[in-house]
């Protein structure tokens, strides 16, 4: 299993949006077509919003990888 820590900078990040930035998905089509197929989970449930608001702490898993949302340290 390949394990990815996406540092998020702002309060959320769409999950079709985090597929094609990590480039598990070549376009926002094939992005919705994984979430439409059952293949995404969003901790450990099946998720089926191709939008769905991410937030740090949330772990998110496509076939053998896994996406944990971290947040950025803000600037002291």
């Amino acid at each position: 299993m390949t394990i990815h820590h996406f540092q998020l900078r702002g309060e959320f990040i769409e999950l079709n949006l985090l597929l094609k930035l990590l480039g598990l998905a070549s376009s926002g089509g094939a992005a919705k077509a994984l979430v439409a197929a059952g293949a995404v989970a969003v901790d450990g449930e099946i998720e089926t919003r191709t939008r769905r608001k991410l937030r740090p702490g949330q772990i998110v898993r496509l076939a053998d990888e896994e996406i944990r949302i971290v947040a950025v340290d803000a600037p002291n």
